[in-house]
């Protein structure tokens, strides 16, 4: 799993590469963790266009980025999610807590 992070204006976008899954989900989560406390972001977006596998990892990471943001006052924008990744959002209701795009 890659992490790519650009900030800007106290916004922070992060691009995830690779499988979501288990063995990757705790690096992704630090690598994700570490980018919020450098940059502070009002608005963060995980861009998940190049996820090629998720699974409940995933629902835990974004929870997690939910988490982080509600501690800054910030808003969190999911966006680019493939099929399969959708199903498992989907099938944990997390469209009811988090915007995706």
């Amino acid at each position: 799993m890659e992490v790519l992070a650009k900030s800007a204006d106290r916004n922070l976008l992060l691009e995830f590469e690779g499988e979501l899954d288990h063995h990757a989900a705790r690096e992704a989560i630090c690598q994700m963790e570490r980018a919020i406390d450098a940059s502070l972001p009002k608005k963060l977006v995980l861009d998940l266009e190049r996820v090629t596998f998720m699974d409940s990892s995933g629902i835990a990471l974004i929870l997690r980025a939910r988490q982080k943001m509600e501690l800054l006052d910030g808003g969190l924008l999911v966006t680019n999610v493939p099929a399969q990744a959708r199903r498992v959002l989907d099938a944990a209701g997390i469209g009811r807590l988090v915007n995706i795009r």
